[in-house]
């Protein structure tokens, strides 16, 4: 659904996000979750989007990694760690298995799919 709005100025409600892939890569480690090397999915937008040839994820390794996701779907700055590490380690310290958030292409988004907040206002 498209809530396009316009700024004061009249330019279009656009801000940009990465759409990203976090596939599951080895370590020197055995994995304990419910994951193996490859598995993966893509975070488009605001959406997660599982390969149709694999729909499900481990929830241990969703946990491990969505807190990460908001940050490495926006720009930063080229020094910033967000812009270069992409590796995030299991939650339990026992698992070898790794995440890897890849940087896919950006996407132009409108404010309005996904606030109710006015353009220039606030609810807080």
């Amino acid at each position: 659904m498209d809530h396009t709005q316009k700024t004061p100025d009249g330019t279009p409600d656009l801000f940009e996000l990465y759409d990203l892939r976090v596939e599951v890569v080895e370590s020197d480690r055995p994995f304990i979750m419910h994951v193996k090397k490859g598995d993966y999915f893509d975070v488009i937008g605001g959406r997660v989007v599982l390969p149709a040839d694999n729909p499900s994820f481990s929830l241990y390794g969703l946990l491990a990694v969505l807190p990460f996701i908001p940050a490495k779907q926006r720009p930063t700055h080229p020094h910033d760690w967000m812009t270069s590490d992409c590796l995030i380690a299991s939650t339990d310290p026992a698992c070898g298995a790794r995440f890897k958030i890849t940087r896919l292409g950006k996407r132009a988004l409108h404010h309005g799919d996904f606030s109710v907040v006015p353009l220039g206002e606030s609810n807080g």
